[in-house]
């Protein structure tokens, strides 16, 4: 009978986390639905953006701006973007090792490399292996992403930036394709990457409008913001969707070890019940 005990507890304790997950999923669900709005809000201003900062870094001297100035390969920054919580599948670890192998094959050839870390999670998963090369850590900001929070980051980046202490900066995040797929996406914030364009296309120029200097002081700075501001909530979003489906995964595993256990469950008490009547019987034959 200890054993019947035994695998009913295991029954309503998977029970009990079962209704955890389906829980978890349906707020993940629901939360999803919010950050991919943003994220379709949000893609065709960065991406156009970027577009018009490439076309102009192709046409503007390096020396214009400090953003555009193209460097050695001294130190590079790498902005890391991960979630403060875990259950959400393989979404923090397979970003960890991207930015990982990013800094110890370092295929882009820089002396140095650091990290700065958007969530809790990175920095657990990666201050064991590289915490010589972690700078800087921002936790319990995806929970409520807003622009600002992207500005103050952006910011930071830049003075860093200007002030000489990096010779490119790099955002690796998870892209949001679907609820099943999340693209580890790698990009070049700085210096901007000038356009590549046919050979023979004839470059014109631009017109500026009060001035060159005042344009590209106030345009460069804000696309560091608004592809800041992209990778965090194309992150939140592959977040959320990781989380749905490994929670909807959890919760079908459940359903299978229910059914598991409650087969086991018959059997041994239908053992127990044959058990006890044999037991009977025995007994009413030693009496005769």
């Amino acid at each position: 009978m200890a054993n019947l005990k035994e695998i009913k507890k295991r029954i309503g304790s998977v029970k009990n986390t079962q209704q955890i997950t389906k829980a978890m999923k349906m707020v993940s669900a629901a939360k999803l639905r919010r950050a991919q709005e943003a994220v379709v809000a949000a893609r065709p201003y960065a991406d156009k953006m970027l577009e018009v900062l490439s076309s102009l870094a192709l046409r503007e001297e390096t020396e214009a701006h400090p953003l555009l100035e193209e460097r050695g390969k001294e130190r590079a920054l790498v902005v890391l973007m991960t979630g403060d919580r875990g259950l959400c599948g393989g979404y923090n670890s397979n970003v960890s090792k991207a930015a990982e192998r990013f800094v110890t094959e370092n295929p882009e050839g820089f002396e140095a490399i650091d990290l700065m870390i958007v969530g809790r999670k990175g920095n657990e998963l990666l201050k064991r292996r590289l915490g010589e090369n972690i700078v800087k850590v921002h936790e319990n900001i995806t929970g409520s992403i807003s622009y600002s929070t992207a500005s103050l980051l952006g910011q930071d980046i830049v003075a860093d930036y200007v002030e000489g202490k990096y010779d490119a900066v790099y955002v690796l995040y998870n892209a949001f394709r679907s609820v099943m797929t999340q693209d580890v996406t790698l990009n070049q914030l700085l210096p901007v990457v000038p356009k590549v364009v046919e050979e023979g296309t004839q470059v014109t120029e631009y017109l500026y409008e009060p001035s060159r200097a005042e344009v590209l002081a106030e345009i460069l700075p804000k696309n560091v913001e608004v592809q800041i501001f992209r990778s965090l909530l194309e992150s939140v979003a592959s977040e959320h969707g990781a989380r749905m489906s490994a929670m909807d995964s959890a919760s079908k595993n459940a359903t299978e070890m229910i059914g598991k256990l409650t087969l086991q469950y018959n059997r041994a008490r239908q053992a127990a019940i044959t058990t006890e009547l044999m037991e009977i019987i025995s007994g009413a034959e030693s009496i005769k």
